[in-house]
């Protein structure tokens, strides 16, 4: 008798562990799902749009600005919402005043590289000779005598020449032609000839 008694208590205890578990198991797969917390607080699919537009319909004024903005929350609901296309229609775009299609800065003009500009160009045309140094002789006067060649007298600084026509001075000047108020004069080493008024005093 102790022995059917005792394997009666084990069959009792093992069918409450399974009563348990299955309790324990069916609890936990409820829980994970979530669905029922849920399914009370979110409103039927007909009733948050309706919920929605009556929101939108009352506009509030957003500070400073004076424009129409929806209140209520944004939810991830597909449903088409009208009254948001419909405030995002009538909303006007007031910038800044900056035009998106033309260019805001100054663009500097580029600096060119004068060794580059040069060979653009070509070659740069070889200067100018400098012209030759003035003759700086003075006539002052002149003396003739019959039968002799007329003479002139000319003076560079303190230094004091007597010469006729095709005569050398100083090494330099010839003188080419007298006339009576002017002589002509060639500086030889420049090539170069000069008339010579004649000076008073």
């Amino acid at each position: 008798m102790e022995v059917g008694a005792e394997s009666r208590t084990k069959l009792i205890a093992a069918i409450a562990l399974g009563v348990v578990a299955i309790a324990l198991l069916g609890n936990w797969l409820l829980g994970s799902s979530g669905t029922p917390t849920t399914a009370a607080t979110t409103p039927s699919p007909v009733v948050a749009p309706l919920q929605d537009e009556l929101r939108a319909a009352t506009p509030s004024h957003s500070a400073g600005h004076g424009k129409k903005t929806v209140t209520g929350p944004r939810s991830l609901d597909p449903t088409l919402r009208f009254a948001w296309l419909k405030s995002s229609e009538d909303t006007e775009y007031k910038g800044t005043g900056r035009n998106i299609f033309t260019a805001q800065m100054e663009i500097p003009t580029p600096i060119v590289n004068p060794a580059t500009d040069k060979k653009r160009q070509g070659p740069e045309p070889p200067p100018a000779p400098p012209p030759p140094p003035p003759i700086d002789l003075k006539f002052f006067g002149f003396a003739s005598r019959p039968g002799e060649p007329k003479k002139i007298f000319l003076s560079q600084g303190e230094d004091v020449f007597i010469a006729t026509e095709g005569d050398i001075i100083d090494r330099r000047y010839k003188v080419l032609r007298i006339y009576p108020m002017s002589v002509e004069i060639e500086d030889v080493l420049n090539n170069n000839r000069q008339q010579i008024p004649l000076t008073q005093g």
